[in-house]
């Protein structure tokens, strides 16, 4: 999934209390597992200058990054996070932790050939999906549909409850690239 998507509904799988008390742990949970491939893309393109093509083709792939990108989709990883943070009553954190865990879950289904190692470090196991988010040959038309959807929803049941003019406008910003996105990238003869 891409990663507003997690922010997005994630925010909604928890209930309004603790949105209200735990909004930015939730937030920095569902983005978190996705941190190290930005860092990853930032570093390949500015600093050693890789054209996009050898970035996810190769680069990608590198034990190292691989290695890195794999802890922090970790599903054991980040359920040990949750426990130690349950028993020393670190709400907030712990809230954290099952934001990560979702993150996880709800990538599981919705990568191919870049599926992560969600049980690292226990095993090298990728779930490799027979669908999507994204590649075109693996339904990725038909779940990037189905995903920017839920989010649309999603910010629809959040809105009102958004207390900043800034998230209301991420949430409506994020609605407007995605639907825009979709149709440049799957109907591109729908946009000029």
């Amino acid at each position: 999934m891409n990663t507003p998507s997690h922010a997005i509904l994630n925010l909604v799988v928890f209930n309004q209390q603790v949105r209200n008390q735990a909004s930015h742990a939730i937030f920095i949970g569902a983005i978190l597992p996705d941190v190290p491939i930005f860092l990853f893309y930032f570093l390949m393109k500015f600093v050693y200058r890789l054209p996009s093509r050898e970035i996810w083709s190769e680069a990608y792939y590198q034990p190292v990054w691989q290695g890195i990108i794999s802890t922090f989709h970790s599903i054991p990883l980040a359920l040990i996070g949750l426990i130690i943070t349950h028993f020393l009553n670190w709400k907030v954190i712990e809230v954290g932790f099952s934001s990560m865990v979702l993150h996880s879950l709800l990538d599981l289904p919705v990568h191919n050939n870049d599926a992560h190692r969600h049980f690292f470090p226990f095993t090298n196991y990728r779930f490799i999906s027979p669908i999507s988010y994204w590649d075109r040959n693996h339904y990725g038309g038909i779940i990037a549909f189905i995903e920017i959807s839920l989010v649309l929803v999603a910010s629809i049941y959040l809105f009102p409850t958004m207390r900043s003019p800034f998230t209301k406008g991420l949430l409506i910003a994020t609605n407007l690239f995605y639907w825009y996105a979709y149709l440049r990238f799957y109907l591109k003869d729908a946009i000029p």
